[in-house]
């Protein structure tokens, strides 16, 4: 139960007899009723009211909503309010648009604006005469005005023969539904005579005191309890983001799976990595200075690792390979061609969206043909949206990439595990403090081969992916 419908229910059990006992002493709602219907006959004679305000409607059985203790009365709106629209006049632009403002100008929601003069000058009821939240209920449609000040012509204006009596209406009203009184759908509005039809369940005097004051001492524990629920229900949707962090990060300092003595250590696949570029540099497919590699300092080893692992940088592991833009004057097209172009915004959680897909026009395909991205690679995005980590699904392999996105080419290690590991905390932060600031935020291809990262044998990769999506899985169920 949400802060909201704890509000209902109190309300409901208030206006039902049910939130404060009753007690025989007190002078029942039929006397307080007669007190009610005399003093407005005086209204009457004084020429305050008209003879029809002294109108009641029957109630039949059939209207009856709830059972009320015997002490209550079913009674209509009407009867019990005294209506005070009829001394409401228009003010005029002039008369808004004065320099000394001083009183309070209401509406339906409540203080719009001052001006320099009022008209009413006691406690009055004000309820909202048109709006959607006649029917939504999101907020109070019922409010107290004090002061001295003016009510425009979107608030019921109703007097009561004392407040008490008014204050008790106004949960009243905030607490029932009002849509069988509303007239219009796209303009809801509630005009006198539906809203001096409203049903209300009136207890005696002594009552309304007694459960007015409990509402009012339970509402700021319910207000309490709100804000609570929101910073737990914040807590809950961000717990299972922090939980798979913590996860990354214990993947990463080798602590999620326990390590085999009988794994290839990580120096073997470096050392197979480093011969492989060695031969791609001989083929011509790399540069000598692809072989170059940065020594990492004790100073940037950020924590230990099992004996089997490696500090490496990711440019000994990988190459890292740039996007292409398309030719200026030039635009991508919806219409399907053979060229597909991925841009960064297609990037969503580690994957590529297929959903809004465009390509490259037949034409100019030939000058970036070069620029693609394979199913096999890793993509970070490297420009506006800075760090994102994925993988081609199989059914893009070979599209062309943006050149706000690099592409990761490797061998001996799984894919999977490389892109965790660029995602957890400890490679986003390097990513975070190497982006050049300066313009539009840009993430250097020298920069991306300089990140450090841990490397594992092969083998444990292989199982630290695997307890990877286990528990992800697990965690994924926390939101449902």
């Amino acid at each position: 139960m949400n802060a909201q419908q704890l509000k209902n229910a109190i309300l409901q059990e208030a206006i039902q007899g049910r939130l404060v006992p009753q007690d025989p002493n007190d002078e029942p709602a039929s006397v307080l009723l007669d007190r009610i219907r005399k003093e407005k006959q005086q209204l009457v004679k004084e020429g305050k009211l008209k003879k029809k305000d002294l109108e009641e409607k029957p109630i039949s059985e059939d209207e009856i909503p709830f059972e009320i203790p015997e002490s209550w009365e079913w009674v209509r709106f009407g009867t019990i309010t005294i209506n005070r629209d009829s001394e409401r006049i228009p003010l005029s632009v002039n008369e808004r648009s004065r320099l000394e403002k001083k009183y309070d100008y209401y509406g339906a929601s409540g203080v719009i604006d001052k001006v320099d003069r009022y008209l009413f000058n006691k406690p009055l009821l004000l309820i909202g005469e048109d709006g959607a939240n006649l029917i939504n209920r999101s907020t109070p449609i019922a409010f107290i005005a004090r002061g001295e000040y003016w009510v425009n012509n979107h608030a019921h204006v109703l007097d009561y023969i004392n407040e008490d009596l008014m204050q008790y209406m106004c949960w009243f009203i905030n607490a029932i539904s009002l849509v069988d009184y509303v007239t219009g759908t796209a303009q809801p509005k509630m005009n006198q005579e539906k809203m001096n039809s409203i049903l209300v369940a009136l207890p005696p005097l002594a009552e309304q005191r007694r459960i007015v004051a409990k509402i009012e001492e339970l509402m700021p524990k319910v207000e309490e309890y709100g804000k609570a629920q929101e910073k737990l229900n914040k807590l809950n949707e961000e717990l299972p983001e922090k939980l798979k962090k913590s996860i990354l990060q214990e993947a990463i300092e080798g602590r999620l799976v326990p390590q085999d003595p009988n794994d290839e250590p990580a120096s073997a696949l470096l050392a197979k990595i480093r011969e492989e570029k060695k031969q791609l540099v001989k083929e011509g497919k790399l540069k000598k200075k692809d072989l170059e590699e940065k020594p990492i300092s004790e100073d940037e080893i950020p924590f230990e690792i099992p004996e089997s692992w490696e500090w490496v940088r990711l440019g000994t592991i990988t190459t890292v390979l740039g996007g292409k833009r398309i030719p200026a004057g030039r635009k991508l097209s919806q219409e399907k061609t053979e060229h597909i172009y991925i841009r960064v915004s297609d990037m969503k959680e580690s994957s590529v969206s297929t959903d809004n897909l465009q390509y490259v026009p037949d034409d100019i395909y030939p000058s970036i043909s070069r620029y693609i991205i394979n199913k096999e690679d890793v993509y970070i995005t490297v420009a506006g949206t800075i760090g994102r980590i994925g993988k081609i699904p199989p059914e893009l392999d070979g599209a062309n990439l943006t050149e706000n996105a690099d592409r990761l080419v490797f061998s001996f290690i799984c894919q999977d595990w490389l892109i965790k590991c660029l995602q957890s905390m400890v490679v986003q932060t390097q990513i975070t403090d190497v982006t050049t600031q300066v313009g539009q935020p840009k993430l250097a291809i020298k920069r991306i081969q300089e990140i450090q990262i841990p490397l594992p044998p092969l083998a444990e990769q292989k199982r630290i992916v695997e307890k990877i999506e286990q528990l992800f899985k697990e965690i994924d169920k926390l939101k449902k």
